[in-house]
């Protein structure tokens, strides 16, 4: 049976007191509504339509051709934006599942749960709710003997009975999709708001005598439903526990869980040691028996295996087997340390690639170049990369040795086996072998001190 998903997206979110759409706002690195469509997708669905209204370009960019788009211009209620889908598929068969964008905590085995307790049980409807420890501001899911579902109360309507009632709707359905569109039609708006709700198809597939069936979910968490910036906040740190302990579950040490942030696409190798305060945002790939110290942010990077990060910033940069950088290092986007390299603190590199067993090992900067294996680069080395219009490349040859407070000013290469003289600015070429002296010859004056005044006066003092 195909699966179909609709993701409601079109809504502003006032209480987000934002410019950014809400379903765009992150949780572990993925904007909410990201995190849903991803969720579709692994839940096997075959046709994802996500309706949008508000900020519906920047939606659009977001997600791409990920999903299919219904566009909802007026803001007209849960059914009518299902209605704007109709188009795209009101001549499926099949079940479809709508999900909020703003709900981005369900898990794929929930769906999936979903999916195959809606096809088993032959429902119009099947009603995904969850038990709250304290359902207080919920719709209460009433049943009958049957254990079918008979309404759904809200807590406003709900009489003394009811309120007792632990069972909650999340607000995800399963529906027939032909049973679905089928309903919509019947939906009238004589409501105070004068918008068409989507629970009012249930009543109307009942009185076709339908069935309407509920699938309670393990998690109550997951139901958490993001309307402000403290559910924002609390949606955050269920995620994150939810990654850290699949993190711990397969081998990966973290010194304190609770002050370790790592996003949902994050892939980390056994035997890796995380001390606390650490990032790992994006698509990072860290490997095996990695260490990883306080205050480090790694950004869309990749570290192999047996690396050492201290206290460094990375970002889309690349850290080869054995290689480590800092503390204090900063490797800017299309930097690559190659294997056993060592950057050391306060060295920053950007597209710049560091050769097998070579060190920059503090107060240095390297940018557009391409540096050798076993190369040594003094303190205080400047690779000058920029003419005020054009970026220009410096290669540093295997073996060279770079002289402390060293200006390599590009367009430049270094032979292997070169030599730069401390204090140097070099602006020409370097054969094999050769070494580049370019400084002024230091002048000696004897006697100095007590020819000029002002420190004469001080030595006189001090006899």
């Amino acid at each position: 049976m195909q699966r179909n998903v609709i993701i409601l997206a079109a809504g502003k979110g006032t209480r987000m007191h934002s410019d950014l759409p809400k379903v765009l706002h992150e949780v572990a690195g993925k904007a909410m509504v990201e995190l849903v469509l991803d969720t579709s997708k692994a839940a096997g669905a075959q046709k994802i339509v996500t309706v949008i209204g508000h900020g519906a370009q920047a939606v659009r960019d977001r997600l791409g051709d990920q999903t299919e788009f219904a566009e909802q211009k007026e803001q007209l209620g849960t059914a009518h934006a299902i209605q704007m889908t109709e188009p795209l598929l009101g001549d499926v068969e099949g079940t479809t599942i709508i999900m909020s964008g703003d709900a981005p905590l369900f898990t794929v085995e929930t769906i999936n749960g979903l999916f195959d307790f809606h096809a088993q049980s032959g429902n119009a409807v099947t009603v995904l709710t969850a038990t709250a420890p304290d359902p207080t501001g919920y719709g209460r899911i009433v049943r009958d003997e049957n254990n079918n579902v008979t309404k759904i109360v809200e807590q406003k309507d709900a009489n003394e009975l009811e309120q007792a009632i632990k069972e909650v709707n999340t607000g995800v359905y399963a529906f027939d999709n032909q049973l679905l569109f089928a309903a919509l039609k019947k939906v009238k708006n004589d409501n105070a708001q004068g918008e068409y709700y989507l629970p009012d198809t249930l009543e109307i597939l009942r009185e076709d005598n339908h069935t309407v069936g509920a699938f309670v979910m393990a998690d109550f968490d997951e139901s958490m439903g993001v309307n402000d910036r403290v559910a924002l906040a609390r949606a955050n740190a269920v995620l994150r526990q939810r990654i850290n302990e699949g993190h711990l579950r397969n081998g990966v040490t973290m010194i304190d869980p609770m002050n370790t942030y790592i996003d949902v696409d994050v892939k980390i190798g056994y035997d890796t040691l995380i001390e606390p305060n650490v990032y790992i945002k994006g698509q990072s790939t860290i490997g095996n028996h990695v260490t990883i110290t306080s205050g480090s942010r790694i950004e869309n990077s990749v570290i192999g295996d047996s690396v050492k990060i201290d206290t460094s910033h990375l970002e889309q940069a690349e850290i080869q087997m054995g290689a480590d950088a800092g503390p204090y290092a900063h490797l800017r986007p299309k930097t690559v340390l190659g294997q056993d390299a060592h950057v050391g603190n306060f060295v920053e590199l950007k597209n710049a690639k560091l050769g097998k067993h070579s060190k920059m090992g503090h107060l240095s900067y390297a940018g557009e170049a391409e540096i050798g294996q076993d190369v040594n680069i003094g303190a205080g080395t400047i690779f000058v990369n920029y003419d005020g219009m054009h970026k220009h490349t410096t290669v540093v040859g295997d073996r060279a040795f770079i002289g402390s407070n060293t200006k390599l000013i590009a367009p430049l290469v270094l032979a292997d086996e070169t030599i730069t003289a401390a204090g140097s600015t070099i602006t020409d070429d370097l054969p094999i072998h050769a070494m580049g002296i370019a400084r002024s010859r230091q002048v000696t004056k004897a006697d100095f001190w007590h020819r000029t005044p002002l420190f004469g006066k001080f030595g006189a003092e001090e006899d």
